[in-house]
This record gives C-alpha cells, sequence and structure tokens, in this order.
C-alpha cells in the first residue's frame, strides 16, 4: 500500500460507474469528433467507438473502448468489452489513418474481450493479434490511454503503441485480480492479495517500464474530467508534435524497442 490507497483500491476507482469514459475524454479533448462504424464485415461494436478528430489543428484518428454509465448502458455497449468486430473496426480506422497520415490516439477501458462463443466462432484471438501485430508497425504516431480498466487482450489490443500513459486511478494487467486468485490459489476471493502481487497501478508499472507516465486525478468528478482532460490534451499535443518529428523508420525502430525492453531482466 502507498499513499493510503492499495492496489486493490485502485482497481476499485478504476471500475466506479461514474468514471469518465472514453467519449467523455473525447467530447472535452477533442473538435468534430465524427464517428465512424462498422467493420465491413460483420457489423458495428458499441463497446468501440472510433472516428476522425481535431486535436487543436492537427487532424487525428480517435480510437475508444466504451463502457456505459448505466445499466442500460452497460447493456448496449457490451459492458465495455468488444466483440472481434470491434477490433476489426477500430483496425479499419487506423490502417485508415495510416494511409492519410493521421496520427492515432486510444483510449484503453474494458475488463477484457468478449469471451462468449459467437464471438469466439468469429475470430476473437485473431482479431485481438492482428490487431496487435498491424500497430507494431503503422507508419504514424501512436498513443495510448489506459482511462479505467485495462485487462486482458481486450486491452493489449488497442495499446500497441510509441508511448503509452495511465490516469492516476486506472490499472492494466494481463487478466482481473479474480482471474489471478483462481489461477495462483485456486480461490478467487482473495483477489486484493492478489492485486499487490500483480503491479497493475500506474505507479508500479511506470516503475517497471511498461507505461511512459502518469496523469494525476483530483477526487471531485466535475472538477477530475475537466482537470484530467487538460492534463491529457497537454501531453498529447507535446507527445505527437515531437513523434512527428520522426522519420517512419526512427519510429518504427523506437517502437519495437520499447516492447523488446518489456520484461527484460537487467544483471
Amino acid at each position: 500500500m502507498k499513499d493510503g490507497i492499495s492496489a486493490w483500491d485502485r482497481v476499485l476507482l478504476a471500475r466506479k460507474s461514474d468514471r469518465p469514459k472514453a467519449l467523455d475524454y473525447i467530447k472535452y479533448i477533442f473538435d468534430e469528433f465524427m464517428e465512424l462504424h462498422g467493420d465491413r464485415l460483420y457489423s458495428d461494436d458499441k463497446a468501440i467507438v472510433g472516428g476522425i478528430a481535431y486535436l487543436d489543428d492537427m487532424p487525428v484518428t480517435v480510437i475508444g473502448e466504451q463502457k456505459g454509465k448505466s445499466t442500460k448502458e452497460n447493456m448496449e455497449r457490451n459492458f465495455g468489452m468488444p466483440e472481434p468486430e470491434g477490433y476489426r473496426k477500430s483496425l479499419r480506422l487506423m490502417k485508415q489513418a495510416e494511409k492519410f497520415g493521421r496520427p492515432i490516439v486510444t483510449f484503453i477501458d474494458t475488463p477484457g474481450a468478449y469471451p462468449g462463443m459467437g464471438a469466439e466462432e468469429r475470430g476473437q484471438g485473431e482479431a485481438i493479434a492482428r490487431s496487435m501485430m498491424e500497430m507494431s508497425r503503422l507508419k504514424v504516431p501512436i498513443i495510448a490511454v489506459v482511462i479505467g480498466e485495462g485487462s486482458s487482450g481486450g486491452a493489449l489490443a488497442i495499446c500497441v503503441s510509441d508511448k503509452i500513459i495511465m490516469l492516476e486511478n486506472a490499472i492494466y494487467s494481463i487478466l482481473s485480480p479474480e482471474g489471478f486468485a483462481s489461477i495462483l490459489y485456486k480461490d478467487a476471493t482473495k483477489n486484493k492479495e492478489a492485486s499487490e502481487k500483480m503491479k497493475i497501478t500506474a505507479k508500479d508499472l511506470k516503475k517497471l517500464g511498461i507505461i511512459d507516465d502518469i496523469i494525476k486525478e483530483k477526487d471531485d468528478k466535475k472538477e477530475n474530467l475537466e482537470f484530467v482532460s487538460k492534463e491529457m490534451k497537454e501531453y498529447i499535443t507535446k507527445t505527437l508534435n515531437k513523434l512527428d518529428k520522426l522519420d517512419v523508420e526512427d519510429l518504427l525502430n523506437l517502437r519495437y524497442e520499447k516492447y523488446r525492453k518489456i520484461g527484460k531482466m537487467e544483471e
């Protein structure tokens, strides 16, 4: 436990239903957001939103995993759990961004990819893997922002980027603490202990070199949305301006090296 807030406390904060969602931040940060729909293969997945917007005078492609704020909204958004068509939609928009030279900003907030039978039959694993593979070699700058839950392949699928930032009370992990506890301890109720061992908080992940920066948060909900949006916009703008100065070969090499270093033990 650090600063009086445990890792499990961060999990609960990341999961709060009234926490700002991707569309809230998109509204505050970008101008003239025009949402685009469908994967051109099966359907439109409302658990992922995406489209074109302006960051001041810079055209960008914005993609986000979208939860609901009520039971009705969550049913419509599948509780922020994308299906294969969601990842294929986001990849379609990212390839379009590459074609027109637009930077990409993604917002991660999901308990994981949807594990239903239909999703598996339509190639959930392939859609996630292809998205990660294609993102690793896109010839435009990419910034990923973890704004709430960042769990499992559902998060990784749109998080391969040049810079990864997290909100202070967000989490990012390969599975939920409950899932981890079920595997390691054979007891899902040991989720609090598991969350400490998993190193899923922004502070831990920054120390491990998994993420690049942390955006602080405030307690007041309205003040927090405005404050975080302002900080996030400044960070994204400054970082995209730096990345835009790199030639494509350097951009791709730095992205490759970033991920090759993750998990490497230093002697």
